[in-house]
């Protein structure tokens, strides 16, 4: 075949309803749910399907390092047990086990099996309506941007002459096989707390190094109770402080952090970057597509469109009005653009609807308004400590609250819980700030006996505290005890 044959045979142009760009979790979500309905889908990907998993393997290490401070903490309920001994080995394998359920229904052979065509390669927009990958072109319907983000490593002064196995961040948590003997985490936020938390109780001396305090994106109460358990578990916190050089020692770094009480050198192991992610759309060549962005990723509007209405943005790639939301919001931004794809059905992101979660023990959720911000006699807030819940008590785990905070009628306008089992806690709470339900409405819910979903409901029978002072209220039962 001659040279001028072979260029002349390429490949015809792809053309599906519907081409998704990344496929970490939501981008198979998406294109799953898709064929499922029968659309002709394609999902590119420069590197392995499943996309980066260093958010499931910091989840897996979490719970690893919960299970060794509880059998430390085993004394409270009558037993001793035995000082728990590490096995870093078998810790990877627990990991590993946890990205395997995900990884088998990110497989190419599911995928083909699901009618999903596969691209691996870099994708680029070559115009408003055509994609290229390599050699292929793609002129979809639709297309649904979900590259995720990325690490995003300060430049630190010193840190770029380092080697580079001396920083991590989460994405390198699934290949990581030996814990740092001393590691700063670098960040406030829940992750950064989750995880220098965990790798303290697996036995590593950590610093935490927090530019904003602990946890700034939830309530201040929250913050304290796990400032006060950090403490206690040997965490050197380093609030309001930033890290100002880094230099290379002998068998790791030194850090020299700048704080309130001037400066201070750090000699560590590795360094933890646990901070803000960068949104991974640079190769994309968005602006030959019509689109635009900025530092907070793609610019989109409610319902997850782009400046070019062909064209879609979801998860943590995705700014403007759904800036924030991307990392919190599971796969509501997924059945948003479904809908808006297979239905022409316009849905909208609401960010304010999003439980944001600190996988950190005691775990803490949020949703909604905190309450911060709210003028006095505005808002009621209503509150119920775990120390007064009998299913609590009766399983040792008394540290934190449920928090809510509602309008004067009664009208929920958000909820905090910091306590074990939160995320799982806050789920109900979701649903009822969704459908608008008042706090009276959640109070009136049958729940089971003996459980922690009755710290709930007991937060909530707490608007009905001040009426039982209400002279017209008296006034009212008296009368109508005449009667019988």
């Amino acid at each position: 075949m001659s040279e001028a044959t072979a260029k002349a045979a390429k490949p015809a142009a792809l053309t599906p309803d519907l081409c998704v760009i990344g496929a970490g979790d939501r981008g198979i979500a998406l294109a799953a749910a898709a064929a499922a309905f029968g659309a002709p889908v394609v999902l590119v990907e420069r590197e392995a399907a499943g996309g980066r998993q260093g958010a499931l393997a910091a989840k897996a290490l979490v719970a690893a390092a919960a299970r060794v401070q509880e059998a430390r903490e085993a004394g409270r309920l009558g037993f001793q047990l035995d000082a728990p001994r590490v096995n870093e080995a078998r810790i990877q394998d627990h990991i590993q086990r946890a990205l395997a359920v995900s990884a088998a229904n990110q497989r190419p052979e599911r995928l083909a099996a699901l009618g999903i065509r596969l691209l691996r390669g870099e994708a680029r927009f070559i115009g408003r309506g055509s994609l290229a990958v390599g050699d292929v072109v793609v002129k979809a319907r639709r297309f649904a941007i979900a590259t995720g983000s990325r690490p995003e490593i300060p430049a630190l002064p010193g840190l770029a002459a380092l080697d580079p196995a001396l920083v991590l961040s989460e994405d390198d948590l699934p290949g990581l096989t030996r814990l740092p003997e001393r590691l700063c985490v670098l960040g406030g936020n829940g992750a950064a707390v989750a995880l220098a938390q965990a790798f303290a109780r697996l036995g590593s001396a950590v610093a935490l190094v927090c530019p904003a305090g602990i946890l700034p994106e939830h309530d201040a109460e929250a913050a304290l109770i796990l400032r006060q358990r950090l403490l206690r578990e040997g965490v050197a916190l380093h609030e309001d402080s930033a890290i100002v050089q880094a230099e290379g020692r002998r068998g790791g770094l030194s850090l020299t952090v700048s704080g309130p009480d001037g400066d201070g050198t750090l000699p560590v192991s590795r360094l933890l970057v646990a901070g803000p992610r960068k949104p991974d759309i640079d190769a994309l060549d968005l602006d030959l597509a019509g689109i635009r962005a900025d530092s907070g990723g793609v610019i989109v509007d409610r319902s997850l469109r782009t400046a070019n209405r062909r064209i879609f943005a979801l998860g943590s790639c995705a700014g403007g009005a759904a800036a924030g939301s991307g990392s919190a919001a599971g796969d509501d931004h997924v059945g948003i653009v479904l809908r808006s794809v297979l239905f022409r059905r316009n849905g909208a992101v609401a960010p304010a609807l999003s439980p944001r979660v600190a996988w950190c023990r005691p775990e803490v959720a949020s949703l909604g308004d905190t309450g911060r911000e709210a003028r006095p006699g505005r808002v009621r807030v209503l509150r119920w400590p775990f120390a007064e819940v009998p299913a609590a008590a009766a399983a040792g785990r008394t540290e934190g609250h449920i928090k809510l905070v509602t309008d004067r009628k009664g009208r929920l306008r958000g909820v905090t819980i910091v306590g074990d089992g939160a995320a799982e806690l806050i789920a109900p709470w979701c649903l009822a700030l969704k459908a608008g339900l008042a706090v009276t409405e959640m109070a009136e819910v049958p729940l089971p006996a003996l459980a922690l979903g009755d710290a709930s409901r007991r937060a909530a029978l707490g608007f009905h505290a001040g009426a039982t002072t209400s002279p017209g209220l008296r006034r009212l039962i008296g009368f109508l005890r005449r009667f019988g």
